[in-house]
């Protein structure tokens, strides 16, 4: 665990790994506390009709053992044994089963449609999906295209090609001998979002788990503290709802509380963390701006806040201090390599636009690819991770030549490219420029989005905002915004020169969006973040019909 020793250098310097050569996350984050303290609450269970359930480590043990005995009459150790379930008690139990048996667990979102879910299972080879009565009747238009398929188990009893999960658990024992797995044997395979791309199967060790704890720690101000509670709105199949919420509060003994809107709005996260007396959420930026435009008139305090996806400005965190009574934290990392920057209020006050330090026990900074060296402080370069590293994927799922094209090689050392551009603060700190993909070269201008995005987000009339170039004969590209408009807001040419005029103002003059679109929804990953590339198309077209 992470010390507080004031600052970020003296608690970097007083960090170390331990990790042992055997581990299981199963039995980490249920088995062990379920031999101490059965009866403690590990999941609360709120059902979409508001019926919360308390589940205990020692209920989570059993029915676990009970999945795991099932599934592994079904499956072998690494098979890859898919979770297609909202936040349930049953998801966690899924993952700590699988993870007991040896298998390899595939989450999955439960928004996923026909071709997201086929891509999946088929390059993944899944053997076995525990899904509910909707995953089944899905999965059952696909069956035919997924012939490596054998079991679909549902948690809402059989339907047509489902069998009924409970059924057939009751019928297992209780009792399992977990797999004795050694710290990096194959645990997790999790797909990117696929914003530059088709997704690729990041395959993750169980060590995974303990690579992410100091980023956790540090990103909700020193976790767990005496009466810690922590929920998320993410998905529990997208990195940040599992392996930065779900499985690194069980690791901490944390009651975690899973909660499935039917739709995200301000007001029902607002009473769910009232309700149930909340004390740490992961919200991501999405979910933070959408709860910022429906502002309760009385604080929501709260202990800690932490958020990521994509950068916070000024505003945002302005906000946070003043409905939650904390600083929102801001982590970075990805799918491959992930909880790898925060910063930490408790250490050091937010530094508005720039995403914090590097965690604790991974050693993160800038390179020149090109060069094949170390930027110095300001200059743009390439986010790396020096590897090895816990947190680090193994490799991707039947891709050697894209695991190749990650990591590059600087003196003795390999560090893995995230593919982001960014700079080394004078504070020590690491900014996120944007995307390699996302850079607008404009006039001689390198423009990053995000601190467009930011301002705009400023203006009162925007809700969500998506910046990309748009191809220009004469300067290359200029800045175009895509805009979401808040409620009670109409779109206009008046509006979007006021929009435009408004950033102009406020950033550098070569920064101000030339074009400025209105658009009902934005694309957006089922992470919550913006698809530039869908944008990015829009503007192209847009372009070439105007020649």
């Amino acid at each position: 665990m992470l010390t507080n020793r004031t600052t970020i250098g003296a608690t970097r310097d007083s960090f170390a790994w331990d990790l042992p050569a055997r581990y299981n996350i199963g039995v980490d984050i249920c088995d062990k506390h379920a031999a101490i303290q059965p009866d403690a609450t590990a999941i609360i269970d709120v059902a979409p009709d508001g019926q919360a359930t308390h589940h205990s480590f020692g209920d989570l043990r059993d029915f676990s053992n009970q999945l795991a005995n099932l599934l592994a009459s079904r499956s072998t150790i690494s098979d890859r044994i898919a979770v297609l379930l909202p936040q349930c008690v049953q998801n966690a139990a899924a993952h700590i089963a699988i993870s007991k048996m040896g298998g390899i667990a595939l989450p999955l979102f439960t928004l996923f449609g026909p071709e997201a879910l086929q891509h999946r299972l088929a390059d993944s080879g899944a053997r076995v999906v525990i899904t509910n009565a909707k995953g089944a009747a899905d999965l059952a238009k696909l069956r035919d295209s997924l012939p490596a398929l054998e079991s679909i188990l549902s948690i809402d009893g059989a339907s047509e090609g489902a069998e009924c999960l409970h059924g057939l658990s009751a019928a297992q024992s209780s009792a399992f001998t977990p797999v004795d797995t050694c710290i990096d044997d194959p645990a997790i395979l999790i797909y990117t979002s696929g914003t530059t791309g088709p997704p690729k199967g990041a395959l993750h060790a169980h060590r995974v788990l303990l690579g992410h704890l100091p980023g956790v720690e540090m990103s909700h101000d020193f976790f767990p503290q005496p009466g810690d509670r922590i929920w998320t709105p993410a998905d529990w199949a997208w990195i940040g709802g599992l392996l930065d919420v779900l499985m690194p509060a069980l690791h901490h003994g944390v009651p975690v509380v899973a909660c499935r809107f039917p739709k995200f709005t301000a007001k029902a996260a607002f009473d769910l963390i009232r309700t149930y007396e909340i004390q740490n959420v992961f919200l991501p930026p999405t979910a933070l701006k959408m709860m910022r435009l429906d502002t309760p008139a009385d604080p929501v305090p709260l202990r800690s806040v932490a958020s990521g996806g994509e950068t916070l400005g000024k505003e945002l965190i302005t906000w946070g201090q003043q409905v939650f009574g904390t600083t929102i934290n801001e982590f970075y990392g990805q799918t491959e390599c992930n909880m790898i920057v925060s910063s930490c209020a408790a250490l050091a006050p937010a530094e508005p636009g720039v995403m914090g330090f590097a965690v604790p026990g991974h050693k993160v900074d800038v390179v020149n690819e090109d060069k094949g060296s170390i930027c110095d402080t300001g200059e743009e370069g390439s986010i790396a991770v020096r590897a090895p590293d816990p947190v680090m994927f193994l490799r991707y799922w039947n891709r050697p030549e894209a695991t190749a094209a990650k990591f590059i090689q600087i003196g003795n050392d390999q560090w893995l490219l995230t593919g982001d551009k960014g700079a080394k603060t004078p504070s020590g700190r690491i900014q996120f420029i944007g995307r390699d993909d996302d850079i607008i070269s404009s006039g001689g201008y390198r423009i990053g989005p995000a601190e467009i995005e930011d301002c705009l987000l400023t203006h009162p009339a925007v809700q969500l905002a998506g910046v990309v170039g748009k191809p220009d004969p004469i300067r290359g590209s200029i800045v175009a915004a895509y805009i979401q408009l808040a409620q009670d807001h109409t779109a206009s040419k008046d509006l979007a020169h006021d929009i435009a005029t408004h950033v102009k103002t406020r950033l550098a003059a070569y920064e101000f969006p030339r074009v400025v679109r209105f658009i009902d929804d934005m694309p957006m990953t089922t992470t919550g973040k913006i698809i530039r590339a869908d944008l990015r198309q829009r503007a192209e077209k847009e372009a070439q019909d105007e020649q």
